[in-house]
């Protein structure tokens, strides 16, 4: 693993966490960080400013304390609504801005945003030239393969970006017609970096060191995104990061650990959120947890009846005091 320069920025090591809406808040956003990651992207933000009043937004532009780069994720289809989201971001201390033409939300895709913008490669490059030419901050893309199966027009997108001045792609590998169905293909993912010169990210269906190490033998990739290899296993970073450098498998948490980290996690998000959305927040990342956990799924039957952040904290705390002397490692994915 080399280092990614993005303008003025050194990522250090080129394991990014990936956007995701609903997930990736700043909570996360930070642990991940603290457990390898060395690149971390927002959920994204609508193009719309108008809307930047409601509390979803107001959640997701809020990078206070957050360590640099600030890498934030915009999303829409009009080319000025954009370059202004982008300027508006930077005002409020992105560092990185990263458009969305990746997500195959059918609410985004109906708008033609995110991934239904590949079927329009004209305003694809009037999109980038719009948020480039509008920043002083190095932009960034995250797309998918193509449209669909017929239609991976990845490498064309990919050159059309580099010319832009988009400073690094991000590529999941599959197409918006496959959403997250079946398998990621990397053979797209490698064309593409045959035919660019700035950096390349590989994402989609890396959840293990192994696996991580195999897309960058396969794709020549000059770095890794995880998404949904992290739900419950934020520590997936650090793993990746000792196999690739040291060849070694690095050993999963043990029980004791891993409390510490899904307290460290939960408590973060009830003083994000406050205790109402915090508890709410925190039965989605407790259950991804649970999956790894003995007996976890008798433990997020428990939690997810819980109404307060106390009650969350003394269910889980009480769960690893009662099984640390085990000793035993978190179950691997």
């Amino acid at each position: 693993m080399q280092p990614l320069m993005l303008g003025p920025h050194q990522i250090e090591t080129p394991l990014a966490l990936a956007p995701m809406a609903g997930v990736t808040d700043r909570p996360f956003r930070q642990l991940c960080r603290s457990l390898g990651a060395g690149h971390v992207v927002s959920e994204m933000v609508s193009s719309e400013t108008r809307l930047w009043h409601t509390d979803k937004s107001r959640f997701r532009l809020d990078h206070s304390g957050e360590p640099g780069p600030v890498t934030v994720q915009i999303v829409g289809y009009d080319p000025d609504m954009l370059a202004e989201a982008a300027r508006q971001n930077v005002a409020r201390g992105a560092e990185i801005i990263d458009i969305n033409m990746g997500c195959p939300a059918k609410k985004v895709c109906n708008r033609l945003a995110g991934s239904a913008l590949m079927q329009d490669e004209a305003l694809v490059k009037r999109i980038l030239h719009a948020v480039v030419a509008a920043v002083d901050v190095p932009v960034t893309l995250k797309t998918r393969t193509g449209w669909n199966r017929d239609n991976r027009n990845g490498v064309t997108i990919a050159k059309i970006a580099e010319q832009a001045g988009i400073r690094m792609l991000s590529i999941h590998g599959r197409t918006r017609a496959d959403k997250y169905l079946g398998e990621a293909e990397y053979d797209t993912i490698a064309a593409i970096k045959r035919a660019v010169s700035i950096p390349v990210l590989a994402n989609g269906d890396i959840d293990t060191a192994e696996k991580a190490r195999r897309v960058f033998e396969h794709t020549g990739c000059d770095g890794i995104m995880v998404g949904r290899g992290a739900h419950g296993r934020p520590w997936v970073f650090r793993e990746i990061a000792h196999f690739l450098r040291t060849g070694n498998s690095l050993p999963p948490p043990t029980l004791e650990e891993c409390g510490d980290i899904v307290l460290c996690h939960l408590r973060s998000l009830h003083a994000f959120y406050g205790e109402h959305l915090g508890v709410r927040f925190a039965r989605k990342h407790l259950g991804w947890y649970a999956d790894t956990l003995p007996e976890g799924r008798a433990l997020s039957r428990q939690f997810n009846a819980m109404t307060e952040a106390d009650q969350q904290i003394a269910l889980v705390s009480e769960y690893f005091l009662r099984r640390v002397d085990d000793r035993r490692p978190v179950a691997a994915a």
